[in-house]
């Protein structure tokens, strides 16, 4: 089953969003530019977040 993906945010290029998994709360950054295959999960909200406005994409 996909999480459904609650409180979606867009930081630059990078959108952060929170799930729920086998009972826990998550939160994922993923960039959503072209050859970017930047995505982590993270246990709070404020890492997350934190990731997304120092992210920086390096072009291929």
């Amino acid at each position: 089953m996909l999480p459904r993906f609650r409180n979606v945010r867009r930081i630059g290029p990078v959108r952060v969003a929170s799930y729920i998994v086998r009972g826990r709360h998550r939160h994922l950054a993923a960039c959503t530019a072209p050859n970017c295959d930047f995505t982590s999960e993270y246990d709070s909200r404020a890492a997350a977040e934190l990731a997304a406005r120092t992210h920086r994409c390096s072009p291929r």
